[in-house]
């Protein structure tokens, strides 16, 4: 009896003490960190992956492209007030940035432009290597200053992804350096930092704001200076409509092709050098 009694009193004990640990809640995160749109979020995701206590969320979800004219939504401040850093690509992309600073003077503002040069006031970019390269060690650098518990782990991060970009970088260099053919006309101003990098020259950009549509007259300018100087491929993007593109290409007798500027995509910590390998070989076709 008493080896009966005692065995149900054990019984009770661990039963108690599953119950007040079923009870407790769950640990949240303990540095939460909010990117302002996917290019951001794809850098997070491989400067935190692996690393417990840190969440990562993307404020603008899977936008059309770019941030030119979003506009805070009332989730999206209460996201911003819970988090403990914000990553942005800076170079005027957030227009929207001031609000929130102003509104959140505590929150922690990484700025993954800071130290590049920018051109003509252009932030697209992390659409070349070489910049996306120093974007990451930016942001790597900020997040460890502002959540020095896992500082060492965000470097460590940056470093892999680093050593990802740059064999990426020698791979695009390899591929499109020897291409005979090196103007090409874009839709939306997206691809000045990606030309330079890679030498190549943009002969037009047309409707430089993706949510305008070229005028008639622009149209007829671009085609007649393609005809003129030979221009044998036209470059649009896939997240925007493409009629424009078509009519370009069709009257001017240049192939449409697809350039994708890495504004959506998978939620992969490989999106970015996926499509950029994407890139490289329809350039190869397109340029040769």
């Amino acid at each position: 009896m008493k080896r009966i009694l005692a065995a149900a009193a054990a019984c009770l004990l661990f039963c108690a003490g599953s119950t007040a640990c079923a009870a407790e809640p769950e640990d949240e995160a303990s540095f939460r960190i909010v990117t302002s749109f996917y290019p951001m979020y794809i850098i997070c995701l491989n400067i935190t992956e692996g690393i417990d206590g840190v969440s990562l969320e993307n404020m603008a979800g899977q936008q059309t492209g770019c941030l030119h004219d979003y506009q805070l939504q009332s989730k999206d401040r209460k996201n911003l007030e819970r988090a403990d850093a914000f990553v942005i690509n800076g170079a005027g992309m957030e227009s929207f940035l001031d609000d929130v600073v102003a509104s959140l003077p505590s929150l922690t503002v990484v700025d993954a432009s800071e130290g590049l040069a920018v051109v003509e006031e252009n932030p697209h970019l992390w659409v070349s290597v070489s910049n996306c390269i120093r974007q990451v060690e930016n942001v790597a650098g900020g997040l460890a200053a502002a959540d020095p518990a896992h500082a060492a782990q965000y470097r460590a991060n940056a470093e892999i992804y680093v050593e990802k970009l740059e064999a990426l970088r020698e791979e695009m260099h390899e591929a499109i350096d020897p291409l005979p053919n090196r103007r090409i006309v874009t839709f939306h101003e997206a691809f000045p930092y990606f030309a330079e990098e890679f030498g190549l020259e943009i002969a037009a950009v047309v409707n430089r704001e993706p949510d305008s549509q070229p005028s008639a007259r622009e149209l007829a300018n671009t085609i007649r200076l393609i005809r003129e100087t030979g221009v044998t491929a036209v470059f649009a993007e896939p997240q925007y409509p493409e009629s424009a593109a078509n009519i370009l290409a069709e009257e001017s007798g240049a192939t449409l092709y697809f350039l994708d500027p890495c504004v959506t995509g998978e939620d992969d910590p490989d999106a970015y050098l996926d499509a950029m390998r994407e890139n490289k070989a329809v350039l190869q076709e397109a340029l040769s």
